[in-house]
């Protein structure tokens, strides 16, 4: 089976040379199924606390022979080549992410938060992690939730040669297209720590960076009230909020999501993942 980055290549060659070929008859059309370059977040699934009974979202692939070829990306622009720090500011809506998992201990109990109040979240994994527990892999997905890509063993980016980049990425999204049957479209440079050479290898993998404009620092451990304080006194429209579910203990994550979420709720906001 050709990795995704094989047939991606294959693709962008067919693509490349056919557009030759329509740009040689005069052809100015627009790219079927492309999307306008500040395209907003999507509505959460429900936006609201999930109705008891309600049925299981659909169940993702099994196994990797159920993924299927990706499509070649439609070209990123200028602006989408840059990192997404927050959403529509016009409108009360709020997007949760969750690095450095999945972890067995914690990744469930964020999950079960998530599905309590039927919130729809973006899990930027580490390719190690998800390599050891593709079970949580399937079942993010499974769920509803976006599953990107946040490099395979969490290195500093900025430090890296381009093939080296390029390793950490790709490896990260063939691993997650094989388990899910879906390559990413968003991924996160650890740390927030992006480069041009970064954003110019994700893109021709067919990714958007995105980064955040709320970080509690729940990773330092400072302790549930911190964090939920933090939380509270940023939200924001549009806000994109950097959680954690692995790298570490999460209890206090945990915690404070479990007092965020709902008041977020209360508050009017509805919750987002963004499209790819």
């Amino acid at each position: 089976m050709l990795s995704y980055r094989q047939t991606l290549s294959r693709r962008l060659l067919l693509v490349t040379a056919g557009l030759s070929l329509l740009e040689a008859a005069g052809w100015r059309g627009t790219l079927p199924g492309a999307e306008p370059a500040d395209h907003p977040a999507a509505e959460a699934a429900g936006g609201a606390p999930a109705v008891p009974g309600a049925p299981a979202p659909p169940e993702a692939p099994a196994a990797a022979a159920a993924a299927q070829p990706a499509a070649a990306p439609r070209p990123l622009t200028a602006a989408e080549m840059q990192p997404l720090n927050e959403l529509d500011v016009d409108r009360k809506v709020v997007a949760v992410t969750v690095d450095d998992g999945p972890d067995p201990r914690w990744t469930p109990e964020v999950l079960a938060l998530l599905e309590k109040y039927g919130i729809r979240a973006t899990f930027f994994l580490i390719g190690e992690n998800a390599a050891a527990h593709p079970e949580l892999v399937r079942e993010i997905a499974a769920r509803g939730h976006l599953v990107a890509n946040h490099t395979w063993s969490h290195p500093d980016l900025r430090s890296l040669p381009e093939e080296k980049v390029r390793e950490q990425l790709g490896r990260t999204s063939d691993f997650l297209h094989g388990v899910t049957g879906k390559a990413p479209t968003w991924f996160r440079a650890p740390g927030g720590d992006w480069s041009a050479t970064t954003l110019k290898v994700g893109a021709e993998l067919g990714m958007r960076p995105m980064g955040w404009s709320v970080d509690p620092q729940d990773w330092a451990e400072p302790g549930t009230d911190v964090i939920a304080q933090r939380l509270t006194k940023e939200l924001k429209p549009g806000a994109i909020v950097l959680t954690h579910d692995g790298g570490g203990n999460r209890s206090q994550t945990v915690g404070a999501l479990t007092r965020y979420l709902p008041a977020v709720l209360a508050a009017g906001y509805r919750f987002t993942a963004p499209r790819g």
